[in-house]
């Protein structure tokens, strides 16, 4: 087996490993069968033409246009002129495909089921990696670059997975990497030639007519430290403390035991919260049924932080009970207001042990085994003595309450001991919060008309960011610098938006919890890591907590606040008139298109008059061809620079390769390597002067470039083999030329400063010689076209006249 099929068969091979990173992005594994099936007829079509041989460019474009012939037979047969061929209809179906295929992945959570749309988007992916691999690796003989696309393969699986098992498909991807370096330098050492070393070696030679011994010691060296380097890069991370605990992972403690007993302690969930946004992985909570045909209100309630010291949002410290057989009655809610009786059966993930039970709010009833204690003020359960979620199935009923706009605006104020606890603020609260709520509000009429104010200022109309990398804190300072900085994320804008609307005499808190998740295939909800939110409860009597959603691009913001505001004014009759809320709208509000979410679109919530989507700016981010020529154009910015490193590399790997052993063969090998010399001083700014001989030049470059003795003696040496070949009447064969030309590199590059060592390996001036060899090629194929466009004429009278005596 000749090197080039070996290394091809590792390509192949480090794509296919890459490629089982994939596996788990859709809920049916055939699909990588057929994928391997049109990689190994790629990877076969690319060793016949490398056997021709044809010209590298060539190649790949070959292995480009059999890898469409094989996609429009798999998926657009019908539209292909014979089966086979691509007509414009198959390009339209494929463009319609992985339309298809990107609606797919936003609706569906991991696996997703295997439509043909994605097919088509795995499958294509593979062939376009496996493509690039084997151009780099094989036909262009450099499989170190060929690690990127590999990489990219990888990191997009391992971005789009749930994280499990995510160190075997690390493994697979770096040893079929590893695999492929190992080919290539077993590769290189075989265009060696016998290695000969001291003392007696076995004869039995290694492939490719090297023998063992040294020549097998680099690759028995290369393979020991790509094996180290390997293990070490599983077992590191490994061995890195991970960023979990708090309120979301399991935190605050209820102490006391018995019937009716016990208390919960206060906890701080910024942190926690904070990490659980910023994870690596979006690791599955929690996953849920619903017989709830509206699932974008479900948000899963951990805990209430209704306690605001100046210093943080927390949980009050309260007594617990028995978890009863029914909750009573959620405070303020008059039987006058819509609700809607849910049931919800909940699954949380083994590895997530929470000490708070999450559940939407308000619930009426919870069916669960374990240790539990009832909070009655937060509507929360809590495990007691060491009792968590983990692993946990339990069912929930709660009430879906849809409360009109109408009964919010006209709801009373709230009772004394509500508003007595749940409206106190710090006096450590800066002016400046007391001000904002102030301004934001002016012009409301009543406390929710001011509630949707706030809500609308920060969601849209202020100017704020939503960033999950700033700076946490919670206290008064640092709400009052999120409203001067104006970044921040759910956090930030929750206590920000209770804390404004306690300054107004609005009851207000902060729930923590989750929000609804993602649907899967089989039509469950899965809630991750990343869901993990934080919202304002704030209490208008009659209706009870009601839940706003202040922060941009999170969640969904609650239809009895995106309906025109009740008011006594008349209305505008220039205006249309806003439906009944009570009743849910097929069409959103345009008011909230600044919060329709990632979560909203899957669900097909945000309705086509979205300016955020018309605009291509949703959490969905922007169609799957405007990804693929993005991704391209980058490629291209990324890889343009290094254009002329590239070239000049491979010309010098060329001019000091091994040729023949004839005279022309030395003769050309001779000058090949002067040329790389002359190339190599204009490189570093001596300008080479084709008016002197060799020998005259030789010292030029020495004096100018104030070159060591022995880098002169290898710059005069190459000279003087030169005027040889030139000269001689039989030219002799100078061993050791190419040495001599890295000597003098190596020495040049020595003598002169940083940068124009990095002038001439980015930007080499000789790369010039592109051009003038472009240009000298369209003049000759002009010159050749324009002599036979004149030869055809001359030929015309002759023929004229033959004619003529003819017709004569």
């Amino acid at each position: 087996m000749s090197g080039s099929t070996r290394l091809a068969l590792c390509a192949t091979a480090a794509t296919l490993l890459a490629s089982c990173a994939l596996l788990p992005l859709v809920d049916t594994k055939s699909w990588m069968v057929q994928a391997a099936l049109f990689l190994c007829i790629q990877s076969a079509v690319g060793a016949v033409t490398r056997r021709i041989p044809l010209a590298r460019p060539l190649t790949v474009a070959i292995q480009a246009a059999i890898s469409l012939l094989i996609l429009t037979a798999a998926f657009a047969q019908d539209a292909a002129i014979g089966g086979v061929l691509p007509s414009p209809e198959v390009f339209e179906r494929f463009g319609l495909l992985l339309e298809a295929g990107g609606d797919d992945v936003g609706q569906y959570s991991i696996p997703a089921p295997l439509s043909d749309g994605i097919k088509l988007m795995l499958i294509g992916g593979v062939l376009i990696i496996g493509l690039l691999v084997d151009a780099l690796a094989v036909t262009f003989r450099s499989a170190a670059p060929a690690g990127l696309p590999l990489l990219a393969l990888y990191s997009v699986a391992a971005g789009l997975g749930d994280g499990g098992h995510g160190w075997l498909w690390f493994l697979l991807a770096a040893s079929g990497f590893l695999l492929l370096l190992l080919a290539e330098g077993r590769d290189r050492l075989s265009q060696w030639g016998r290695v000969f070393g001291g003392g007696s070696r076995s004869s039995a030679p290694v492939a490719a007519g090297l023998d063992t011994g040294g020549a097998v010691a680099p690759i028995r060296a290369g393979r020991r430290i790509g094996v180290l380097a390997l293990g070490i890069a599983l077992v590191v991370p490994a061995a890195l403390p991970a960023m979990e605990g708090g309120i979301l992972d399991g935190a605050g403690k209820a102490g006391g035991s018995g019937s009716g007993g016990g208390t919960i302690s206060a906890v701080n969930p910024l942190v926690s919260l904070q990490n659980s946004l910023n994870q690596p992985e979006d690791r599955e909570v929690l996953t849920y049924r619903t017989d709830s045909e509206d699932t974008q209100d479900l948000y899963l309630r951990i805990v209430a932080l209704d306690q605001f010291d100046g210093d943080s949002w927390k949980p009050s410290e309260r007594r617990i009970y028995d978890v009863p057989t029914s909750f009573p009655t959620p405070p303020g809610l008059d039987q006058g207001v819509t609700t809607d009786t849910v049931r919800t059966n909940i699954s949380a993930a083994d590895w997530y042990a929470q000490d708070w039970l999450p559940m939407p709010y308000p619930a009426n009833r919870v069916a669960i085994d374990g240790r539990w204690r009832f909070e009655p003020v937060g509507r929360t359960l809590v495990g007691d003595d060491g009792q968590t979620t983990r692993g946990k199935d339990y069912s929930v009923e709660s009430s879906q309450v849809r409360p009109k706009p109408e009964q919010l605006a006209a709801a009373p104020e709230a009772r004394g001991e509500i508003a007595d606890e749940f409206t106190k603020v710090p006096d450590s609260l800066p002016q400046d919060v007391h001000d904002a709520a102030r301004r934001v509000t002016r012009g409301a009429s009543n406390d929710y008309e001011r509630a949707v104010k706030i809500q609308d200022w920060f969601a849209s109309e202020g100017g704020f960011t939503y960033d999950t990398e700033v700076n946490a804190g919670s206290g008064s300072a640092a709400i009052s610098r999120f409203l001067k900085q104006k970044e921040g994320f759910c956090v930030h804008f929750s206590f920000s938006m209770a804390a404004m609307a306690r300054t107004l005499g609005i009851p207000a808190r902060v729930a923590v919890g989750f929000t609804p998740g993602a649907p899967e295939s089989d039509g469950r909800m899965s809630v991750g890591l990343r869901d993990a939110h934080a919202w304002p409860e704030l209490y208008f009597e009659g209706v009870g907590w009601t839940r706003f959603e202040p922060t941009p691009t999170r969640g969904s913001v609650p239809d009895y606040t995106v309906s025109d505001t009740p008011s006594d004014a008349p209305s505008d009759p220039a205006e249309p008139e806003a439906s009944d809320p009570a009743e849910p709208s097929a069409e959103p509000s345009t008011s909230a298109s600044q919060s329709c979410t990632a979560e909203m679109k899957k669900l097909n919530e945000c309705g086509a008059d979205d300016p955020l989507a018309a605009a291509g700016g949703g959490d969905d981010g922007p169609p799957v061809g405007t990804i693929l020529g993005a991704v391209a154009g980058v490629a291209a910015l990324l890889v343009l620079p290094f254009l002329p490193l590239l070239w000049r590399t491979r010309v010098r790997a060329a001019r000091l390769g091994s040729g023949g052993r004839t005279a022309a063969d030395t003769t050309a090998r001779t000058l090949a390597a002067w040329l790389e010399i002359t190339d190599t001083a204009w490189d570093h700014g001596i300008v080479p002067d084709d008016a002197q001989t060799p020998r005259k030049a030789a010292a030029r470059i020495v004096r100018i470039g104030q070159l060591d003795p022995e880098t002169a003696g290898a710059v005069h040496r190459v000279a003087a083999a030169v005027e040889q070949v030139l000269y001689a009447p039989e030219p002799v064969p100078i061993a050791g030329l190419g040495d001599e030309v890295r000597r003098f590199r190596a020495g040049l590059r020595a003598s002169v400063g940083r940068r124009a060592r990095l002038r001439a390996t980015l930007a080499p001036r000789s790369a010039a010689r592109v051009g003038w060899a472009f240009a000298e090629r369209r003049q000759s194929l002009a010159t050749r076209w324009s002599g036979r466009r004149w030869g055809r004429l001359d030929r015309w009278p002759g023929a004229l006249r033959r004619t003529g005596k003819q017709q004569g």
